[in-house]
């Protein structure tokens, strides 16, 4: 446990986010604003710690619910009967509003317990950040956790991911350096880590992820294969591809997160022959590929100029390994094989997928016909589209178009 300051600084993306020279100090309260979107968060069925939020696509309540009893109920009836409610009610209570998402009675009840005046324990505090996550309060929460005189790693986690799944990756960097400054590095999980490069890529702030890669040197973390496979995507989104063969060259073994990481930095650069040498080097250390692998070499597959030698094996390997009927794998298939100017075998993959066609497989069918100027199969198609629900991008129907601009093209 550790005694904090009731306030966060607000670090600004133009700060340098020096970990360790970085003077502490304690601002004032209107130094600090976090600004959450209301993004919506779920509580998972642990019972002993708050659970780290996710995101749900299930909408906040603010309805009465079917249930016989509501928290509500249950408070007001404590109160008549004169019942002190203890702390293990207030944490059935608290889970019911987390899991339910329920704003208005998450408020009430958070203000009941304010009123009732009872000290909460630490994971009950934690508990109650959670559960203003999961609803929606992000600022409640934000303004919940400055009045903890006590945190510890959950309460810090729970922050961190609420902003970066409500998209503010500044204030999740801003949680995390004053969070490091509170040495709890060592007990954050690789994934946190990962969430945190992430972030450094979406702000583009580089400085701040070679530190946190020097960071975990220091620790011994350098052949965890999840926090290398994130560093290595990492330094390749910054095109610091030196550094990204640095840290995979450092590790004594290698799976498929970390291999195809690798091919997507070389892909990328359209560095296509080491994709395809990488790719093969992975069938001879018997190293499993998965869909994402084989969607990123056919990329590579498709800027050859081999006719399409190297994409029909590719093809092959993915029939042997039985991942042919994927649809990322079939996607790639059709894009490789139109810019390969293999229209017939293009439309072979597309029909292969049959009513799991989605969106891109549609665009990858078409951008192949107007690739190789089938203008007729692109307009028939285009209405196939239409006849499908499918909603057709301008600027597809522009393409068109022009490949076929001695044709009149009513849509």
């Amino acid at each position: 446990m550790e005694v904090l300051s009731p306030s966060l600084p607000k670090i600004l993306p133009s700060n340098k986010f020096l970990l360790n020279t970085l003077a502490i100090s304690t601002p004032t309260k209107s130094e600090r604003q976090i600004h959450l979107s209301p993004r919506i968060l779920k509580q998972s069925s642990k019972t002993t710690q708050p659970p780290i939020p996710t995101p749900t696509s299930k909408p906040i309540s603010n309805n009465p619910s079917t249930g016989s009893h509501t928290t509500s109920d249950i408070l007001r009836l404590m109160d008549s009967l004169s019942l002190p409610i203890s702390h293990d009610i207030y944490a059935s209570l608290i889970k019911e509003c987390s899991i339910t998402r329920h704003s208005r009675r998450a408020l009430e009840l958070h203000a009941h317990i304010k009123k009732s005046r009872s000290k909460l324990s630490l994971p009950l505090l934690n508990r109650l950040l959670l559960m203003h996550v999961s609803c929606g309060h992000l600022e409640i929460a934000g303004q919940l956790f400055d009045q903890m005189f006590l945190r510890d790693f959950n309460s810090w986690a729970i922050m961190i991911v609420a902003c970066l799944h409500a998209g503010d990756s500044e204030q999740a960097i801003a949680y995390f350096v004053l969070m490091e400054r509170r040495n709890f590095l060592l007990k954050f999980p690789a994934w946190i880590i990962v969430c945190l490069l992430k972030s450094c890529v979406l702000t583009k702030n580089m400085e701040l992820g070679k530190q946190v890669h020097g960071e975990l040197l220091k620790l011994g973390f350098s052949n965890d294969l999840s926090l290398s496979g994130s560093l290595i995507n990492f330094y390749g989104n910054f095109r610091c591809l030196d550094d990204a063969n640095f840290v995979f060259n450092q590790l004594p073994r290698r799976n498929t997160v970390i291999w195809t990481a690798k091919i997507v930095n070389s892909c990328r650069e359209d560095q296509f022959s080491k994709v395809i040498d990488d790719f093969i080097e992975m069938g001879r250390q018997g190293i499993k590929k998965n869909s994402f692998t084989f969607s990123s070499v056919l990329k590579a597959c498709a800027g050859m100029n081999d006719d399409g030698m190297s994409g029909r094996q590719v093809h092959a390997n993915a029939i042997k390994l039985g991942l042919e009927s994927d649809i990322f794998i079939q996607c790639g298939l059709i894009n490789m094989y139109g810019k390969c100017r293999l229209v017939r075998d293009a439309e072979k993959a597309f029909e292969i997928v049959g009513d799991k066609r989605n969106i891109a497989c549609w665009n990858a069918m078409l951008m192949g016909y107007v690739h190789n100027k089938f203008c007729i199969q692109a307009i028939k198609l285009l209405y196939r589209m239409k006849e499908a629900g499918i909603k057709v991008q301008e600027s597809l129907i522009n393409d068109v178009r022009i490949a076929c601009a001695s044709i009149k093209l009513e849509i």
